[in-house]
């Protein structure tokens, strides 16, 4: 029996010597060894956030940037067409739905007749006019509510999937709560201009303030999510880090902050009706310097009271603005920058020549309304065009 079990043992190792069964067992090891990468990548790309993941809640922020332009930009026709007092009151749900019989709509146009505007402005007011007026405030606030819905269900689905790392949870928290801090802001705008205000000779309007705040608000709003969806759906350039790449980067920063007041101050505008004042450019009347600057007092009073100052401050911050944007397109040619950061410089600096132009143009011919539209999105459009610099500029993460 030894002997058998040794001969066998020897028939064995034999075998093994042999090249056909080494070649197969080699075979075999390097199959399972792939079988085992394949499942460690596959689970690998299983898991959540990743940057697939990445893309998609990227550009779903882009779509949500999109929308809250929308919402500016009819806010601003509403606006202009004098149309965002036409309905009185509030309702989250009820009033999605507008008067459809004569009945309801005598009704509404009955509320809306116990209101200043009506009474000192609108008196004459025919149902026809008011239709067109209450749809244009009502559109704004049906476009408001689908913004609402477009931050907080794909919100609610990408958390239950697992598409949100933890400080990307705290992100679109902030911007589903900036969305409906921006809804009741809106109301409280509009409440300003339903006052009975005895003592005003004024035509009934919103606050200036308000409306500032309003619009203030969304910019942020859009701000924050083109910023967001922006750093998802394109990785940091990997820069050579130099004294010109940190000059560039502050400055920037500065010149977007500039548009950003710019933008701002438009608001003041339109809330006094301030392009109405002095429709002349580039002095105002025959001043470079008009005498009514400082005709309030205090003096800080004028700077957000008096149409004039306004107008003046709007006009100092967009030539500013547009000198700074320059200095910046001439200051990147000394950098080395990847194509991509040497196209939104460029488009920025035509964007903000092209806004200047329609600023004096809307200034010149009296704010015609698409004129006027035309500038506010304007606005809105060097904004973004400063986000994408910024977003090209930045850093790698650490």
């Amino acid at each position: 029996m030894l002997c058998r079990c040794r001969s066998a043992s020897k028939g064995f190792q034999h075998s093994t010597r042999s090249p056909q069964l080494r070649q197969w067992l080699v075979k075999r090891s390097q199959s399972t060894i792939t079988a085992e990468v394949e499942a460690s990548s596959a689970q690998a790309a299983a898991a959540v956030p990743n940057a697939s993941t990445n893309r998609i809640v990227g550009r779903w922020l882009l779509g949500c940037s999109g929308l809250v332009v929308g919402a500016v930009v009819l806010g601003g026709i509403t606006r202009l067409t004098e149309s965002g007092l036409s309905m009185v009151d509030w309702h989250l749900v009820r009033e999605m739905k507008p008067p459809q019989s004569q009945a309801e709509w005598e009704a509404e146009f009955s509320k809306y007749q116990q209101f200043p505007e009506f009474k000192i402005m609108n008196h004459n007011m025919t149902l026809p006019e008011f239709k067109f007026i209450f749809y244009m405030e009502w559109g704004h606030r049906m476009w408001g509510r689908l913004v609402g819905l477009a931050y907080i269900l794909p919100t609610m689905y990408f958390w239950k999937k697992g598409y949100f790392t933890r400080s990307m949870k705290g992100k679109v928290l902030g911007l589903c709560g900036f969305v409906f801090f921006q809804g009741l802001l809106g109301w409280y705008m509009v409440k300003s201009g339903l006052e009975e205000k005895p003592e005003s000779h004024d035509i009934p309007r919103v606050s200036q303030y308000r409306l500032s705040a309003h619009l203030g608000s969304a910019l942020l709003l859009y701000c924050a999510s083109l910023w967001t969806g922006l750093t998802l759906l394109f990785p940091a350039h990997k820069l050579a880090e130099t004294r010109h790449l940190t000059q560039l980067r502050r400055f920037a920063k500065g010149t977007g902050g500039l548009v950003f007041l710019t933008a701002l101050s438009g608001a003041f505008v339109a809330g006094l009706d301030a392009g109405l004042v002095y429709n002349s450019f580039p002095k105002m009347g025959d001043r470079w310097i008009p005498d009514d600057l400082l005709a309030f007092s205090p003096t800080l009073k004028n700077i957000f009271e008096n149409p004039t100052t306004v107008q003046f401050d709007h006009r100092i911050l967009a030539i500013s603005s547009l000198t700074a944007i320059t200095g910046l397109y001439l200051f990147s040619r000394r950098v080395a920058l990847p194509r991509r950061a040497k196209v939104a410089i460029s488009l920025l600096a035509a964007m903000a020549y092209g806004q200047v132009a329609l600023g004096i143009s809307t200034l010149l011919l009296y704010v015609p309304t698409p004129l006027a539209a035309t500038h506010q999105s304007g606005s809105v459009a060097l904004l973004s065009l400063a986000i994408w610099v910024l977003a090209e500029l930045r850093k790698m993460p650490k």
